[in-house]
């Protein structure tokens, strides 16, 4: 028998797939992505603009052992099955793979599967593909587009005004933000009075006054009507009118992110993290099983034989007539491309099933889907509306109650729905023509209030309605803005920081189409086409460059440099001013004259160097970080030296010297290497001397 080696990209995966695949099958992880875009080139791009957009692509450095091990399994085996995500991110990593890997006489195999169960896996290695080179073009463009804005953009910003970044995507969901807040501070507070009527212990809302919405701007008008009015109400009409509200269809990535944030309070990254759990893998008793499809996605269809499961349960659970089948849709024959919403994988695994083998968030998102999911296949919800107008004058009255006549979905889905249906209220004992009178008239005084704030729930709902980036991109594009110090949340809103409104007036000034909804939707439709195989990345490359280079080439001559503001006080080392300055770890003084004086004043990050936290990612273990340590002992007793958060749990220790200094232009640690070249430790920051 041939050995077989499976690649996929999280180790949870592996250990889940592992186990479906016979002996001959050995399961391995890349650990996501295994190179990215090298920094050569012009402007260190990784691209040769020049030679159609060749990219220049390099290992990550701390993917080497992986692609060492990969490279040690391959040797044992016949064949090779990439076996990463559905979805553009997922083909390049296999790509990527394929030509990284000592492939010699080995078949290099694609299988994809939307659901990690027994079924879905071994049907996909029974109908293995290949590479689909569309997609592959579609994402290495946009990653060429995302390098050659990042870095000009970054680089422009940061020289000018002290921002972090900009990009397409993130500098288009900042201008919402900013924008909404303009809106905000030019909003004129204006006041308005409503009038109801008492009658039979139940208030009727004044809607047409002369046969026109009423406009009553301030408490005199407001008297004044009521004034205009007689003692008698004439009952004018009685209408019954049925209204139907239908299930909404099942979870895509952007309206699980924002029910889950307006529901339980949960960050877009947190949903996609407990989701990924979920779709990778749940231990249930002696098995590992995911319990829903692919979290990454845009289509609301769900398979038939899905559909086929919850109707038996539907039918089962809640008698036939709840059954709906209001989302069905036709399966594709090639189940390996079929996109699904985020469903179940099996209807038999219900919540209350799972509840035990599942921490609290996970059992309240899967709920969630499960609901959600199943609840689009049932009846529509079904209403009867009555209005009553009564008739004063030149004024009419309405009462309005609704009735409902089928609860449908609702009989599944109402923990999950806000009901805003207005109070039943039994309109039986009135008929047209009686006359009433009224136990009170009243006028209620209200005031206008501004456009709220967006949350992240709101700001994801805005975004896909403007088409700006993808479901997969909303959750690393919010966290960013938040990282970059744009934004802050206050009580669940976002608010813009003063950077960032600078920010985006820059932005606007010199780059307006460019950061603009309609822009970023044009460019997703592009890497769409480029993906379906219908446009060529390289005249798109070249069409965006021509564009975006001249605005690049404006602002460096044009945008004014932000001064830093003064403290006060002189420089110890020079006399020069000193300044304030902002680094990734907050606020810090500095002297003016850097980079000639690179005094830095002292404060209390700096005066502790006994475990200070440079926030940067231990290369060997997952969540700790990079701390400054003090060595206590031996033939180093006294120097710092750099090692993980987690020790003991975690035992590494950088080769990097620690020195004394820090940076200057964010407050980190310098380090030197074993060839006396100095720098930041936070890549990010990118500092270097």
């Amino acid at each position: 028998m041939s050995k077989k080696l499976v690649i996929v990209e999280s180790p949870a995966k592996s250990k889940t797939i592992a186990q479906y695949l016979g002996g001959d099958y050995t399961v391995e992880s890349s650990v996501g992505h295994i190179r990215d875009l090298a920094i050569v080139g012009m402007g260190g791009l990784g691209v040769d603009v020049e030679n159609d957009f060749k990219p220049t692509y390099e290992v990550l450095p701390e993917k080497k052992k992986v692609i060492h091990q990969l490279n040690k399994s391959l040797k044992d085996a016949d064949e090779l099955y990439l076996a990463t995500d559905p979805d553009r991110e997922g083909e390049a990593i296999s790509w990527h793979l394929s030509e990284t890997l000592n492939i010699k006489n080995q078949k290099v195999y694609r299988v994809i599967f939307n659901e990690i169960t027994r079924e879905a896996i071994l049907e996909s290695f029974e109908h293995p593909g290949q590479i689909n080179r569309d997609l592959v073009n579609s994402q290495e463009t946009r990653r060429i587009l995302d390098r050659i804005i990042g870095f000009k953009l970054s680089k422009l910003l940061q020289s000018k005004i002290k921002s972090k970044s900009a990009g397409r995507v993130q500098s288009a969901a900042l201008k919402i933000i900013v924008d909404r807040e303009d809106e905000i501070s030019a909003f004129q507070v204006e006041e308005y009075y409503e009038i109801y009527a008492s009658i039979e212990e139940m208030d009727a809302k004044l809607v047409k006054f002369k046969g026109e919405n009423p406009q009553i701007s301030s408490q005199k008008k407001a008297e004044e009507l009521i004034e205009s009015l007689s003692e008698q109400f004439n009952v004018g009409s009685i209408t019954t009118k049925p209204y139907t509200t239908n299930p909404k269809p099942a979870f895509i990535t952007s309206t699980l992110q924002q029910l889950a944030s307006s529901k339980y309070g949960f960050n877009p990254t947190r949903t996609m993290k407990i989701a990924q759990s979920l779709y990778e893998g749940i231990d249930i008793g002696n098995e590992t099983v995911g319990l829903i499809t692919y979290m990454r996605t845009d289509s609301t269809r769900m398979s038939t034989t899905f559909i086929s499961q919850a109707e038996q349960y539907i039918k089962e659970e809640y008698g036939a007539e709840y059954y709906g089948n209001f989302r069905k849709t036709k399966k594709q024959d090639n189940v390996q491309d079929a996109h699904e919403a985020i469903r179940p994988t099996s209807i038999h695994r219900t919540p209350k099933a799972m509840k035990q083998y599942l921490n609290p968030a996970e059992y309240k998102l899967y709920q969630l889907i499960f609901a959600r999911a199943v609840a689009s296949l049932m009846k529509p919800k079904k209403t009867e509306v009555t209005s009553m107008i009564l008739s004063n004058n030149e004024a009419d009255f309405r009462i309005s109650s609704t009735k409902l006549v089928f609860d449908g979905f609702l009989r599944l889905y109402n923990q999950f729905e806000s009901d805003e249906d207005e109070a039943t209220l039994d309109l039986s004992k009135f008929h047209e023509n009686d006359k009433f009178k009224a136990n009170d008239v009243v006028f209620k005084q209200f005031f206008t209030t501004p456009p709220a704030r967006y949350s992240e729930s709101t700001l994801i709902k805005k975004m896909e309605d403007l088409g700006i980036g993808r479901p997969s991109t909303y959750a690393q594009t919010i966290q960013t803005i938040k990282n970059r110090k744009y934004v802050e949340l206050k009580e669940r809103k976002f608010n813009p920081t003063e950077q960032g409104i600078l920010t985006i007036r820059k932005l606007d000034k010199y780059f307006h189409e460019f950061i603009s909804p309609t822009y970023s939707n044009q460019m997703e439709s592009m890497l769409d086409s480029i993906a379906d195989g219908q446009e060529e990345r390289t005249k798109n490359l070249n069409e965006f460059y021509q564009y975006f280079m001249p605005l690049v080439t404006n602002a460096e001559r044009n945008m004014s440099k932000v001064k830093p503001k003064e403290t006060g006080e002189t420089c110890p080392k020079c006399g020069s001013p000193m300044v304030h300055k902002h680094g990734k770890y907050g606020e810090f003084e500095a002297c003016s004259n850097f980079p000639k004086c690179k005094y830095i004043k002292p404060t209390e990050n700096t005066q502790k160097s006994e475990a200070f936290d440079t926030k940067v990612p231990c290369p060997d273990c997952e969540g700790a970080t990079l701390v400054v340590r003090t060595a206590k002992k031996g033939k180093n007793k006294g120097k710092k030296f750099l090692a993980a958060s987690t020790f003991p749990k975690c035992k590494y220790i950088s080769p990097l010297k620690v020195l004394e200094e820090f940076c200057p232009k964010c407050n980190n640690i310098l380090v030197e290497n074993d060839k006396n070249e100095v720098f930041c430790i936070d890549p990010e920051c990118g500092y270097q001397r």
